[in-house]
């Protein structure tokens, strides 16, 4: 995997790649960070530039722009996936070993067929939806993947 630097296209990227250290594969199918920022909305960039700059604030993550979607990774594993970027929110999705229904911030829990993992399904409309409680499953998440 090769890790460097991109200059964003615009200042609202400025941040996104100002706090996330940039990785990908050289190969033709992969997005970069600003391939997914592109045409978004500022609400929308907003939204995750707060929300990678939160996970930071617990430890170092890493993004990980993919075909599909954008994983956030610890040093060991991907630990979190933005897998929408809507017009002006952010889907995420926390992948844990069992679900944590006694919560008000996931909109759906779902075990994925056939697998001992639980998707745990987060909208972000503001920068004040990253209250406590999200918090504290970003910080199980990163303890996890540690």
């Amino acid at each position: 995997m090769l890790n460097f630097q991109i200059k964003p296209s615009s200042p609202i990227l400025e941040f996104a790649f100002k706090t996330a250290v940039m990785s990908a594969k050289p190969s033709s199918s992969e997005k970069t960070l600003d391939d997914f920022l592109r045409g978004k909305s500022e609400q929308t960039v907003a939204l995750f530039n707060h929300f990678v700059s939160q996970f930071q604030k617990i430890g170092k993550v890493t993004v990980h722009p993919a075909k599909t979607m954008i994983g956030i990774a610890t040093a060991r594993k991907r630990i979190v996936y933005i897998t929408q970027l809507g017009k002006n929110s952010i889907h995420v999705v926390f992948p844990f070993e069992k679900p944590y229904p006694d919560n008000l911030c996931f909109q759906k829990i779902a075990q994925v067929p056939g697998d001992q993992q639980y998707n745990h399904h987060f909208r972000m409309l503001a920068k004040e939806d990253v209250n406590e409680e999200v918090r504290k499953f970003m910080k199980l998440a990163y303890q996890l993947g540690n």
